[in-house]
This record gives C-alpha cells, sequence and structure tokens, in this order.
C-alpha cells in the first residue's frame, strides 16, 4: 500500500499498536515505509523502550530527565546488548551445532512459583535445557545451598522490579548466562550472591542488596540498569567486563574493585564486549552534549572568562591584611625620599589607594629635557647602544591596557582533548584502550568509595558521576586506571588518589567541592592528568607528594581554598598549559624538598602568590604568565630554592617576586612589570613583613586515611630531571627586565649574600635598587638602571655593597646615594636628574674608574662625615661648569685623588662619547637573539606587547655573566 493513500498522522496512530517485530518487518519493505517507521521515534518507539522490562530510561540513572537523540537507536543498542549471552553457539564445536541450534529454536519457558510447574528455582534449573528461558512468578525464593548454573539459561522475573527477589549463592559453571527483572540478597550461609571464574554472564535491570558478586577470570560479565544497594562486584584478573548505567548507593567499601592484570586467557564474550564498548562510546561522543559535567568554561560568562582587569595601585584593597602590611613598608621607605625630588604620588583623603602617576613619558631617555638650551646635546653624553639596550627597547613600548592581559590569556588558551590526543601518540593510544573493567555511565554515592584498582588491574572510567563518598577513585600497585568525562564532588577525603606506581589517564573530568585535594599523587604514581576541571575544593585541586610524579596539561584549576597544586615531599611533575587562577590561596606551591618542571601556565588572580616555593623547594619555573594576583607574584620563602626563567609576573598587586635570604633562587630572564609595590623584594627571616607567608599553601592534611604521612623514609633516588641545571651558591638575579613597578625595582633587606646581575630595571616608582639591609655582600653587576622616580641606587648605612660595570642613567634623583660601605667601580652614571653620586652620613666607599655627568647638580658630592677613597674617575662637565665635584666632607679619610675632570669647550671637532670601553653595561662575547631554552620562545611571543624580552645569551647557553661567576 503507498504511503500517501492516508494521512501521515493516520499511519503513525495505526502503526502505534504493532509489536517490535511487526514494526521491524514493515521498515524493511521499502524506503518510504522505512522513513515512516523512523519518524515514530518519539511516540512508538519511546513507548517501547520505556515499557520494556529488561531496561529503563536510556539516561538513567545520570540523567533520567533527558531524551536521549533517538529512542529507536538506544533501544537497539540496549537489544543488541541483551543477545550477547547467545551469541557464543557460534564459537561451539560444529559437532553439537545441530543439537545446540535446535534447542535454542524449540527452548521452552519453565515457570516456577505458586501454582505452577516448579515450586523452586533448583528444580527448575534441574530440569532445563540448553538456552531455556526460566520465568520466575512475584514472591521470595531462598536456597538454603549454594545451587551450581550447569547449563546456558536465562533467569527472569515477572512483573515489576521488586516483584521477584532470590536469596541464593548461584556458582555459574556453564558458557553464558542471562538474569533479568530480579532482586537479589544473600543467603543466610555467605555475602556472596554470585560467583562466576568460567563464563560469561549478564545482569539486566536488577537489584542487589548487601552482598557480594564476584567475577573471576576468565570469567566475564556485563550488568546494564542495575543498582547495588549497601552491595559491591569484585573483578579478579578479569580480561574485559562491562558495567554501564549501573547505581552504587551506601557501599561500605569500595562498589568496584578491579584487581589483578587482565589475564590473556579471554573468553569468548571478550570480543564481543569490545565491540560493544567501542559503538557504544561513538555514540556517547555525539550526545555528549547531553550528559553532565560538559559545561563549555571557554564562554562568555565562565569563571575563565570573567577575568579582572586590573589596576595598578600601591595600596590596593585596604581590607586586605596583606595589602595593608605592604602599605605601611612602603609609606616607610617614601615618607623621607618625597622630599628629595618633586615625585608624582598622590594620596586620596583618608588615605584612599595611592595610584601611580604614570603620566611621564618612557621614551624619555632623558629625563632633564625640559626647559633645556638648545646647546644641551653638547653637554650630554650618549649611551643608547650599551649592552642591554636591546631589553630597554621593548619596555619603552609596556604600557598597561586594560584588554592586555585578555589579549595575552588568549595567545596561551587552553588546549582541548582533541588538540592533546592529535599532538601525542601516546595518550591517544591510552584514551583508545579498552581493557580490564569498563565503568560507562554509572552513578555512585552515599558510600565509602567508588572504584578501587590494586596489584595491576586495569578500568576505564567514562561519564560517570562519583558524589557524596569517602573518596571516588583509589589506584595502586601499578595499576591503571583510564577517566574520561567523569564528575567528581563532595567526597569526604580526596576525589581521586593514585599510589604506588599507578598510572594512566584522567582527562575532560570536573572535579570540584572535595574535602580533600581533587587529585592526590603519591608514592610513585605517574598519571596524565589531560584538560579536566578541578575547582571549588575545600583543599588544594592537585596533590603531588611522596615521590608522585605525573604529566598535569591544559587544566582549569581554580576556586581551590588551599594551593591549586601542591607539590612536597619529592614530588616531581611536569605542569604545563594550565589555568591556574582565582584560588584562595597560592596558584602552585612548592615546598617540603618538592621539585617540578613548571612551565607555560597561566597564573592569576590567586589570593596569595602566583607560586610560592620554601622549605627545600626547587622546581624548574619557566615561560608562564603570573598576573593580576592580590597578592605577589612569586614567593621564594624559607629554604626555597628553584630555577625562575622566562616567565612574564605582571600586575600584581603586592611584589613582583618576594625572596626570604635564607633561600636559594636563581631568577634569569622575567618580565616583572607593572606590580604594584616592589619588582623584587628580599627580606630577612626575621623580619616583620614576612610573617604573611607563614600559611600562603595553606594546611594540606597529608595523612592518607588515618595513616602516618613518613614520605621522606620513602623516597626513591634522585630523578636527573634536572641535571642540566647551573649549580649556584648564592642567590643570583640575573638578565630579568624590571620595569614600571609601584615602588622600588629592586629592594633588598638581606642578611645573606645576594647577586644582582645584568638586569635591565627601568621606570620605576621608587629607586631602581633600594638596599636598606645588608650585612653580607651584595654584589650589582652589568646592570642597566634607568628613568626610575627616585635614584638609580640606594644603600643606607650599614649596608656592604659592590657596584661594578653598571650603566645608571636619567633617574629622576641622584644617580647613586650611599650612606654604607663597599665599592664603586668602573660604571657609567649619566644623565640623572640629581647627583651623579652623592656620598652622605658615614659612607665608606672605594669609588674608582667610574665615568660620571650630571647635567642640573655635581657630579660627585661628599657630604657630612664620609670617609672614602675617590680616585681615577672621570667626570664630565654638566651645564653649568661648576657642577662637577662638591666636597664638603671634613674627615681627614676622605681621600680624592687623580680624577680627571673634563670641562667642554666648543670646538667643532671635539665630542664627547664613551668607548673603550663603550656604554655599560658592557656585554662582551655575547650575542642577541638567542634563546636558551625553546620553552620560553612561545611567552616570548605573546609577551613583546606589554614587556620587555630578554634575548641576550651566551653561545653555550649559559648565562650571560658566567664566566664572571
Amino acid at each position: 500500500m503507498e504511503i500517501g493513500g492516508l494521512p501521515l498522522e493516520l499511519w503513525r496512530l495505526i502503526l502505534a499498536y504493532l509489536p517490535l517485530r511487526d514494526l521491524g518487518r514493515c521498515g524493511l519493505v521499502c524506503r518510504s515505509w522505512y522513513d515512516l517507521i523512523i519518524s515514530l521515534d518519539n511516540t512508538r518507539w519511546r513507548q517501547l523502550c520505556l515499557g520494556c522490562a529488561e531496561c529503563r530510561h536510556p539516561n538513567w540513572p545520570i540523567k533520567p530527565e533527558v531524551e536521549p537523540r533517538s529512542w529507536r537507536e538506544a533501544f537497539k543498542q540496549h537489544y543488541v546488548a541483551s543477545r550477547t549471552w547467545t551469541k557464543n553457539a557460534q564459537d561451539l564445536e560444529s559437532s553439537n551445532c545441530l543439537y545446540l541450534f535446535r534447542r535454542k529454536k524449540d527452548r521452552r519457558v519453565l515457570y516456577v512459583g505458586y501454582g505452577c510447574e516448579f515450586e523452586n528455582l533448583r528444580t527448575a534449573l534441574a530440569s532445563a535445557n540448553v538456552y531455556d528461558r526460566i520465568l520466575l512468578q512475584p514472591g521470595v525464593y531462598e536456597e538454603q545451598n549454594e545451587i551450581i548454573l550447569k547449563v546456558p539459561v536465562e533467569i527472569m522475573g515477572q512483573g515489576k522490579l521488586g516483584d521477584v527477589a532470590l536469596l541464593v549463592c548461584i556458582d555459574q559453571q556453564c558458557p553464558t548466562s542471562r538474569l533479568c527483572n530480579l532482586v537479589f540478597m544473600p543467603a543466610w550461609f555467605t555475602p556472596v550472591m554470585y560467583k562466576t571464574s568460567v563464563g560469561y554472564v549478564q545482569f539486566d535491570n536488577c537489584n542487589f542488596e548487601n552482598g557480594q558478586l564476584q567475577i573471576h577470570a576468565p570469567g566475564t560479565c556485563q550488568i546494564k540498569f542495575s543498582t547495588f544497594n549497601q552491595s559491591s562486584i569484585h573483578f579478579h584478573n578479569v580480561a574485559l567486563s562491562v558495567l554501564e548505567s549501573c547505581e552504587f548507593v551506601n557501599s561500605e567499601n569500595a562498589s568496584v574493585t578491579v584487581e589483578g592484570s587482565p589475564t590473556s586467557d579471554k573468553n569468548w564474550a571478550c570480543k564481543h564486549l569490545s565491540a560493544s564498548a567501542k559503538s557504544r562510546a561513538m555514540l556517547y561522543a555525539a550526545s555528549e552534549s547531553s550528559l553532565p559535567g560538559n559545561t563549555d568554561y571557554s564562554a562568555t560568562g565562565s569563571p575563565g572568562a570573567n577575568m579582572r582587569t586590573f589596576e595598578i595601585l600601591v595600596n590596593g584593597d585596604q581590607s586586605h591584611p596583606h595589602a595593608q602590611l605592604k602599605s605601611q613598608i612602603l609609606e616607610e621607605n617614601t615618607n623621607d625620599k618625597e622630599n628629595e625630588v618633586n615625585g608624582n604620588f598622590y594620596v586620596g583623603k583618608d588615605r584612599e589607594a595611592m595610584t601611580l602617576d604614570t603620566d611621564y613619558s618612557d621614551s624619555e631617555v632623558s629625563t632633564v629635557s625640559e626647559n633645556e638650551d638648545d646647546d644641551q646635546s653638547v653637554y650630554k653624553l650618549s649611551y643608547h647602544s650599551h649592552g642591554l639596550s636591546h631589553m630597554l627597547a621593548r619596555s619603552l613600548h609596556c604600557r598597561p591596557q586594560t584588554n592586555g592581559l585578555l589579549a595575552l590569556q588568549s595567545d596561551m588558551a587552553l588546549k582541548s582533548l582533541q588538540q592533546e590526543l592529535q599532538r601525542d601518540k601516546e595518550v591517544q593510544s591510552i584514551a583508545n584502550s579498552i581493557q580490564g573493567c569498563l565503568v560507562w555511565k554509572c552513578l555512585f554515592r552515599d558510600g565509602k568509595g567508588g572504584v578501587f584498582i590494586c596489584s595491576q588491574g586495569q578500568a576505564r572510567l567514562e561519564g560517570c558521576i562519583f558524589r557524596d563518598l569517602t573518596y571516588a577513585v583509589r589506584c595502586i600497585q601499578n595499576s591503571k586506571i583510564v577517566m574520561l568525562k567523569n564528575d567528581i564532588y563532595h567526597c569526604k577525603a580526596s576525589g581521586v588518589f593514585l599510589r604506588l606506581a599507578a598510572g594512566g589517564l584522567i582527562a575532560d573530568n570536573n572535579i570540584h567541592s572535595n574535602t580533600e585535594a581533587g587529585v592526590d599523587i603519591r608514592k610513585g604514581a605517574n598519571p596524565i592528568i589531560l584538560c579536566n576541571r578541578i575547582h571549588s575544593g575545600l583543599r588544594s585541586g592537585i596533590v603531588v607528594l611522596g615521590n608522585g610524579k605525573g604529566n598535569i596539561r591544559s587544566n582549569q584549576i581554580y576556586g581551590n581554598k588551599e594551593a591549586g597544586i601542591y607539590i612536597l615531599y619529592n614530588g616531581n611533575p611536569v605542569v604545563s598549559g594550565n589555568h591556574i587562577f582565582q584560588g584562595l590561596a597560592a596558584g602552585i606551591a612548592v615546598n617540603e624538598n618538592g621539585r617540578g618542571q613548571i612551565t607555560e601556565n597561566v597564573i592569576r588572580e590567586n589570593q596569595w602568590g602566583g607560586v610560592d616555593i620554601r622549605r627545600g623547594g626547587d622546581p624548574v619555573l619557566r615561560s608562564n604568565l603570573i598576573c593580576c594576583g592580590y597578592s605577589d607574584g612569586v614567593v621564594v620563602g624559607e629554604r626555597g630554592k628553584g630555577l625562575i626563567e622566562g616567565n612574564t609576573i605582571y600586575g600584581n598587586k603586592g611584589c613582583g617576586v618576594w625572596i626570604m635570604s635564607s633561600s636559594l633562587p636563581h631568577i634569569t630572564s622575567n618580565q616583572i612589570g607593572h606590580n604594584s609595590i616592589y619588582g623584587v623584594a628580599v627580606f630577612c627571616r626575621k623580619d616583620d613583613a614576612s610573617d604573611y607567608l607563614a600559611n600562603q599553601a595553606g594546611n594540606e592534611n597529608f595523612n592518607d586515611e588515618g595513616e602516618a604521612a613518613s614520605w621522606e623514609n620513602d623516597l626513591d633516588s634522585e630523578d636527573d630531571r634536572f641535571s642540566s641545571r647551573r649549580p649556584i651558591n648564592v642567590a643570583l638575579i640575573e638578565s630579568n627586565s624590571i620595569n614600571h613597578n609601584g615602588a622600588a625595582g629592586m629592594y633588598i633587606k638581606s642578611s645573606e649574600a645576594l647577586n644582582i646581575i645584568a638586569n635591565a630595571i627601568h621606570a620605576n616608582h621608587d629607586s631602581g635598587v633600594a638596599v636598606f639591609q645588608s650585612t653580607q655582600l651584595v654584589r650589582v653587576g652589568n646592570n642597566s638602571i634607568s628613568c626610575n622616580r627616585l635614584s638609580g641606587v640606594h644603600v643606607e648605612t650599614g649596608c656592604r655593597v659592590e657596584l661594578r660595570g653598571n650603566g645608571i642613567y636619567d633617574n629622576r634623583s641622584h644617580g647613586i646615594v650611599s650612606k654604607g660601605d663597599g665599592t664603586i667601580i668602573e660604571n657609567d652614571i649619566i644623565g640623572n636628574r640629581g647627583c651623579g653620586l652623592q656620598l652622605v652620613q658615614t659612607a665608606d666607599m672605594k669609588v674608582t674608574r667610574n665615568r660620571i655627568q650630571s647635567l642640573h647638580d655635581y657630579g660627585i658630592a661628599l657630604l657630612d662625615q664620609t670617609k672614602s677613597l675617590v680616585q681615577e674617575n672621570i667626570i664630565f662637565q654638566g651645564k653649568s661648569g661648576q657642577n662637577i665635584l662638591q666636597q664638603l666632607s671634613n674627615n681627614e679619610d676622605c681621600i680624592v685623588q687623580h680624577n680627571k675632570l673634563l670641562t667642554y669647550k666648543k670646538k667643532p671637532d671635539v665630542t664627547w662619547k664613551l668607548e673603550n670601553p663603550p656604554a655599560r653595561p658592557y656585554i662582551e662575547g655575547c650575542t642577541r637573539g638567542v634563546s636558551s631554552t625553546q620553552s620560553s620562545q612561545r611567552v616570548a611571543a605573546v609577551t613583546t606587547r606589554i614587556a620587555a624580552r630578554v634575548e641576550g645569551r651566551c653561545q653555550n647557553n649559559g648565562s650571560i655573566f658566567c664566566t664572571i661567576l
């Protein structure tokens, strides 16, 4: 009959009365009839799917309110899977084929119950033949002894789920069986309800109450649409088993235990389960947008997109305890300095936030260009081609913009899981592996544990929800776990535990709101953690300790109460390409001898330090963007170490880098700019300004479910990952661009030796380098210190410094002001607004072989009780002929001798130049534009718009001043 003979609505009404088999036949008539049958998806197919006693809603128990993309396809998937148990017939010997097929064709239905042919299950099984169906009438069936299942049968309950209950222990010894629509409870003599070590068993739409299922290799199973209430299932060396759309509730231990490596002795059903699992994975990938945990956090309005547009403030938020403390420090250091020059600091009414006036142009290389005569250029020496001019050239264009960091973050965008899989074939292989226990679209809730994998076991968890458990997943003893697209939240301990060389892939999961860490990695575990959202935890996001490792890439880690990533006790992960933001403590904390390679991450808007290193922490921190923090960018606390290289540290409300003098960091090639207080600050351990650092990383509980965390006694041999790092025995700050910070570029109040080498310190809103305490020698060598709001270098009483080979240019106060001791050798001090060099009070300095010129004040001024040695310097005349040398010190120990005072005479063939050597800092034997590490190139490319880039390197990829040191 032609379809057009009746209206479509009438056809649908007629076809709604057809059973499944007749619908299939109608779909085979022709293309028109096929399209008509397909159009019944939301009517007849939906009715058939929901009315089937063998299954439940396709999205149960994860999202039963969400309809599937196709009811017909969902029903087809279940129908095909429900027939898996009969597929072993084609694998049997040919001699038995005719017999088995005949029995299958003539399969009987055996009725069990009151008034039926069989009164109990045991007698029915004794009479059953191969593939017979045993139909249990509503009631409770209890067996006093173990039942041995010797022939393949199908056991079904009649009526609704719950009408038929079995109090039995069944031991399957046949190749296959299926049980459906039943409630299982343990018999009085054993907690085991069902076990097999031979064949394949299939459970559909069953409930398991207060008991256990045990599956031993080469046995296997498939369980769908079933509920485990205070029950568990144990897999031992199983090659492949499937748990699909099941609910696990109120477990007293782990709901699913996978023990032992998958056996090579596979059951006949493994190839069918593998094919079915792959087809379901494809269907799931197509419909993943309808499942939970797939919110696109890159869209507008997400935590990642809601990025704070920053203002450069000195005091910032006065309600913040750290901001109050830092503002006090700043006020103490600047109150007496504001009288030196007319600086542009403004304090609002009632001591409101003190904003910085940045109206002066950074491009004014000389600050003496205002109201000057036309012949000024003949007096002023040129220094533009000094050794660090390439660093300054970029910092001159570094201006704060409200959208600058948004543009920078977009250049360091997170990679998607698909991109990660395409670039990493090893990860792709792990993600595609199907072995061990497959848990798909299951719900684990309100119990102790979710899935426990041990003794080289393997499991794959996909599309599951774990909530309100003690822990979600625990993987130990060389086991492997693959976790994709799961939701893990409200766990009473950590969400995911990995121990004892466990590994695998944890990707695209939503892990949040857990009491302890989202992911806990210890004792040599080495997982790959990709593209997850780990957030809102009551402690840290990820913890790596006890020699734990791991590859942590492209994750969003935000809103955690303690450190986003916490590394300690020889933890040694690779952390790259993550966005770590809006944490309530540090972004990354590395403590207690923790290590790790931390590269190319975006770390922003955290309440405490972006990166916190202390107590033996020794990471490599390279090519990260650390910005917009509510405290310091990088904190190197007590006994902290590490290589901090090639990072952009920008726009933080505290300091760019805060260092405790008892630490030993190597800070090189970083862009440190537009931070509200100091660019780099070095403080003593006992200094009261450091008290706020005590709890930055938080007080994580590292006990493993009550066990003592004595990881110091359980550490493997040292990793050779950092063997190429240059050893140092004095804290080293070299080759950094430190510019446009709210206070001094470098502030030093230290009790330890310190080396400051080859930095470009430019346009900071206080002195370039301020040394307020230094009981040990501070070496300041070959730096460019220019255009700072106050003096270039300020040295307080009692401090010991060595200034050698620096270029100190165009600062708005004096070039160098010193009240302390030390040496000033071979520096170029040119074009500063005040004196070139001013020695006051009881300064005891050796000043020799410097080139000095001041256009508005004295080249050298010796005041008060100075007892210095000033000799062999070249002092160029400034604008006024008398502004060369001022000696008001009456101390007989103040010696001035053998200096060359040059006055300018207007002759056409006479010009002053800085030569032999050229303008300092003079870097000999180094080339530009060569990067020491390939990983720093990415940040170099994206920071050119807003920060200076250090390009100078030695030919051997060492430091610029490796030979000097």
